[in-house]
Formats: structure tokens, C-alpha cells, sequence
């Protein structure tokens, strides 16, 4: 914001998913810190259906932004003349704005199928937080083909949302290599960096998702990788990846530090 040359397209998904990514890695950390400090672990009904809706809304709304900013590089690279006719601000909010609808009307879908069941027995949740196919488990009737197929959606979601990203991103990269150029190797740099981001985010979540009720040792590990840790290195990859980026920080940073070493001396009324 503080950078002119940096409220571009790409800079602007880019500071939207931050802000996704800062509110993925919060929305179950303080509880998990507490539970590190306690013997008896509890958290309410409506805690833990809490957890849900933030858990999916912001993944939902991350994968929408994700293809979102696979879109805006095919278009950067692919068709560079109209990049500024199509990826004008409007279409850019309009994207945003999409991604949140998305994540939103995903996780509606999944509450509504999970508070219409009834709960009277287990009550433990094997896990760090959470989620849908922990959840479903403990209802007192059998719903192993229903959440097989509820849950099973988002793993088959990510799926196909992630080979549709692998295909734009090869599609970008082949483009790349016809055209060895200084620019192509800033542009290579730039999907590379979000090729990284995508494999550590979809990953996890489609392995988790696409066999829901087979519990494998790694489970939590993987859950929590890209619920807290990916979102949290998500913006240091772009950074550390982006000479642009880490240009506009240390001018800031010397900026801030050039103000701090500066005192007013006030002088006594005489």
C-alpha cells in the first residue's frame, strides 16, 4: 500500500491472500495454545462448529483466490497486450469479491449438513481443532456413505482445483521458456513462487479430504501444516521469491529506521 508501483493486479490478489493467510493460521491457534497448557481439553458445541465455518470459509475463499491469481500470470504472460483491457481494478474486485462468495456458500453447505445431525454420544475429537470428517463422526446415526459423499466434495474441489491450476501454470511456463528474456526470467521467478505456495497448500488438504475417514498417523500433522504453517510461510515465499517486494521492504525499513535515528533537541524557554 505504502508502494506505488506496487498496486498492480497481481500485487493486489497478492495482498488478499495475506490477509486470508493471516486469518487461516489465527482462526484455531489461540485455542490450540491454551490446550498446550491445560490437562483437560474441552471446547463447546458451538466453538467447534465455529472452528468449522472460519476452517472452510477461508480455505474455500483461498483456493477461489488461488485460481484467481493463476488467471492473472496466464493473462500477464500469455497475452501481455490485453493484460490491462482484462485485468482492469474492477475485474480485480470483482475476483476478490467472488472468492469470498465461494468460500462462503462452501461452508454453509457443509454447516448445514452437519448441525441437521444429531450428536448424544462420543464426544472426542481426535485432533487439534475441529473439522468436518472428525466431527460427523461422533452423530449418533450412521452416515458413513452421506459423509463420505458431503465430504469426499471437498477433496474432489481441491482436487480438480488444483490439476486446474497445474495446467494454467505449465501452460505459463512453457510460454515462458519460447521467450529467454530477462522479463521471462522475473515472470518464471514469479510462478515459481506461486507453484510453491499452491503444492503446499493443496497437498495436504486433498489427502485429508479424499479419504476422510481413514485415519492415518500423519493426519494431524497435515492438517495442521496447511491450516497454520503454510499460510504462515505463504507470504515469505512471495517475498523472498520477489525482488520487488524485497526492494519496497528494506526502503522501508531503512526508511523508518533513518526516522528513529533522529532526536529534537527542545531547547529550555528562556
Amino acid at each position: 500500500m505504502s508502494t506505488p508501483h506496487l498496486h498492480s493486479p497481481m500485487y493486489f490478489l497478492l495482498s488478499n491472500l495475506s490477509i486470508i493467510d493471516m486469518c487461516l493460521s489465527s482462526f484455531a491457534t489461540p485455542k490450540m495454545i491454551m490446550d498446550f497448557f491445560t490437562q483437560c481439553k474441552t471446547i463447546s458445541f458451538e466453538g467447534c462448529i465455529s472452528q468449522i465455518f472460519f476452517l472452510h470459509l477461508f480455505t474455500g475463499t483461498e483456493i477461489v483466490l488461488l485460481i484467481s491469481m493463476s488467471f492473472d500470470r496466464y493473462i500477464a504472460i500469455c497475452k501481455p497486450l490485453h493484460y490491462s483491457t482484462i485485468m482492469s481494478q474492477r475485474v480485480c474486485v470483482g475476483l476478490v469479491v467472488s472468492s469470498w462468495t465461494v468460500g462462503f456458500l462452501h461452508t454453509i453447505s457443509q454447516l448445514a449438513f452437519t448441525l441437521s445431525l444429531p450428536f448424544c454420544g462420543p464426544n472426542v475429537v481426535d485432533s487439534f481443532f475441529c473439522d468436518l470428517p472428525l466431527v460427523i463422526q461422533l452423530a449418533c446415526i450412521d452416515i458413513y456413505v452421506l459423509g463420505i459423499l458431503m465430504i469426499s466434495t471437498s477433496g474432489v474441489i481441491a482436487l480438480v482445483s488444483f490439476l486446474l491450476l497445474l495446467t494454467s501454470y505449465i501452460i505459463v511456463l512453457v510460454t515462458i521458456k519460447d521467450h529467454s528474456s530477462t522479463g521471462s526470467s522475473k515472470a518464471f521467478s514469479t510462478c515459481t513462487a506461486h507453484f510453491i505456495v499452491v503444492l503446499m497448500f493443496f497437498g495436504p488438504c486433498i489427502f485429508i479430504y479424499v479419504w476422510p475417514f481413514t485415519n492415518f498417523p500423519v493426519d494431524k500433522v497435515l492438517s495442521v501444516f496447511y491450516t497454520i504453517f503454510t499460510p504462515f510461510l505463504n507470504p515469505l515465499v512471495y517475498t523472498l521469491r520477489n525482488q520487488e517486494v524485497k526492494t519496497a521492504v528494506m526502503k522501508k525499513l531503512s526508511k523508518q529506521y533513518l526516522s528513529l535515528g533522529k532526536t529534537t533537541l527542545r531547547y529550555p524557554m528562556q
